[in-house]
């Protein structure tokens, strides 16, 4: 599959391997993922990488709690996030662990260019530690929280110590002007104002290492050629974006990095990574895309109040309701934006059925089975897929309108254009994914979805069957119509795949479509990039004598009326 497009390189945060896989690291993988798929739907080349953060000092004194090395501990989480990011079905093409020498030897090759270049420099610092974020906050900050971390709530520590600082008040300018430029897009709107904010008040040098203390465990990256100081986790952290593709066969990657991270860590992507990419001669980011968070029920997530949604909870949706489900309400229900979002189970029941089991299942049921039962499973005729219906009487009554009393009302006519809505969809969805705005890119498809509920209502084929026989034309019109349903609703599934790609796979499997390379492996890649998917009527969609079955029901209605499906018991 050839296209136009750059390839795209997508990233998660690589995250911290001191607790269980929530809701929180499988939203912002997920994002990354539906991005991702996309983005190969697209027709390009695509590298989507994920990964823990591993050196922190919170590591070495949970294992040692534990009666467990650092290692131990470290590889027992980060297979905890690789089972659960299977279990999600992310499509990552690589798992970064920052224990890893090709990682750690890459991260050490960077540093000691920045020493080189007087980036990173040898000096004494007296600053505020915020131990549960393992790092300096400036005397600003510090007392605008009250000397306590502003995301944990901790006291922080005053510390004096020599280390070696990154050179931050150096690319001040450089940073003002990529960020208000778009140079460097930071998104949303309101964290690119935000950093603009705190940048306006100037920018000093941070610190990069701490002095090895005797007795301190051999873990993290120690500073090239001191080996009295050892990095601090954020910095060497951060490079893993740059050191999984820097290699000969990935290096075309490094093109325009789209970075995904929660609020809490945009200024270390949002500033410090860009600056130290400009300082080694790299390309900055293209996007910084910051999302807020998921809170459960109404209240904030908390480990006092014991209400983190784990990824047992998560587990216990999609066996009850089925993964794509899942990544459907997390991907446009979710915080992707610059508020927080409700995981709340009534929520969910009202999405889960009005969009999945009321409009897509329920679309491509009839349309199946309407093709089963009038034309035994085979669409005779193709249609250009435009059609006019007049309002007045004659569709009142095919419609059976009424208003709250009963009576009758007027119902206006209506021209459906569906060549036209889908290529405008398809067109809307990739400017979308441009942006990460992967609600209004997923609302495209549902919109074709909806159109084609609509229409079965205009055209009434289960009416127009019955006039087979004793109404001129009615087999050919009901033939048009059924094949304008179905092809609508093959391209709609197409733009709804990067979010449910197993539902949308049984779909084409059981209407015979030629979208993926194996038909049986959702993620095995497609055949043509979604401009040629997509075309109404084209070499991919269906002709005269296509065959489409009835297949599984896609999405059975839930009751609103059960309860939240527990967790099983750990």
């Amino acid at each position: 599959m050839t296209t136009d497009h750059p390839p795209y390189y997508i990233t998660t945060p690589i995250y911290y391997v001191n607790d269980r896989p929530h809701i929180g690291h499988c939203y912002t993988t997920l994002v990354a993922d539906v991005a991702a798929r996309g983005q190969r739907l697209l027709g390009r080349d695509v590298f989507f990488l994920t990964g823990t953060d591993e050196h922190a000092e919170k590591v070495v004194t949970t294992a040692k709690d534990r009666g467990l090395t650092p290692m131990q501990w470290a590889t027992t989480n980060a297979e905890r996030f690789k089972s659960a990011f299977a279990f999600m079905n992310f499509s990552n093409d690589d798992f970064i662990r920052t224990t890893e020498d090709r990682h750690k030897s890459r991260a050490s090759a960077y540093i000691q260019r920045l020493v080189d270049s007087g980036d990173i420099e040898l000096g004494d610092y007296e600053g505020w530690w915020d131990g549960s974020q393992e790092e300096y906050l400036t005397e600003t900050v510090a007392k605008e929280h009250n000397y306590k971390s502003p995301v944990t709530g901790k006291p922080l520590e005053k510390r004096v110590e020599q280390n070696y600082f990154f050179r931050l008040d150096k690319h001040e300018a450089w940073l003002k002007e990529q960020i208000q430029s778009d140079a460097i897009r930071v998104l949303p709107e309101a964290r690119k104002n935000e950093i603009l904010g705190r940048i306006n008040t100037g920018l000093q040098r941070v610190p990069v290492s701490r002095r090895i203390k005797p007795g301190d465990p051999d873990w993290g990256v120690v500073m090239p050629n001191d080996p009295e100081h050892r990095v601090y986790v954020w910095i060497e952290a951060l490079c893993n974006y740059l050191t999984t593709v820097d290699t000969p066969d990935r290096r075309k990657y490094w093109h325009a990095p789209v970075h995904l991270m929660a609020k809490d860590i945009v200024w270390f992507h949002a500033v410090i990574w860009p600056a130290m990419l400009h300082a080694l001669g790299e390309k900055p980011p293209a996007v910084v895309y910051a999302h807020a968070y998921w809170i459960a029920e109404g209240q904030k997530m908390s480990k006092s109040l014991g209400n983190f949604i784990e990824i047992d909870t998560l587990r216990a949706y999609a066996d009850k309701y089925s993964l794509d489900s899942v990544r459907w309400f997390l991907t446009t229900q979710g915080p992707l934006g610059a508020n927080d979002a409700d995981f709340a189970h009534a929520r969910f029941v009202d999405v889960y059925n009005a969009d999945l089991a009321n409009s897509v299942g329920n679309s491509a049921s009839r349309v199946g089975n309407m093709v089963d039962k009038y034309f035994e499973g085979t669409l005779p005729r193709t249609c250009d897929g435009t059609f006019g219906f007049e309002g007045g009487k004659a569709l009142q009554l095919a419609l059976k309108a009424r208003d709250d009393a009963g009576k009758p009302v007027d119902v206006p006519g209506r021209t459906f254009d569906f060549p036209t809505l889908t290529t405008d969809a398809v067109a809307n969805f990739t400017k979308s994914l441009d942006t990460v705005d992967l609600e209004s890119a997923m609302n495209e498809g549902l919109r074709i979805v909806r159109t084609v509920d609509d229409f079965i209502t205009y055209s009434a084929p289960f009416t127009l069957a019955k006039r087979i026989g004793d109404l001129e034309h009615a087999e050919k019109a009901l033939a048009t119509i059924l094949y304008s349903c179905a092809e609508a609703l093959r391209i709609a599934s197409l733009l709804l795949s990067p979010t449910m790609p197993d539902k949308m796979a049984a779909l084409w499997r059981a209407w015979n479509c030629t979208h993926l390379n194996d038909p049986n492996d959702p993620n095995s890649g497609f055949v043509a990039p979604l401009a040629e998917l997509a075309q109404w009527g084209g070499p991919h969609g269906f002709q005269a004598g296509s065959r489409v079955s009835k297949g599984e029901v896609l999405f059975m209605r839930a009751d609103p009326k059960e309860p939240a499906p527990e967790a099983a018991a750990v």
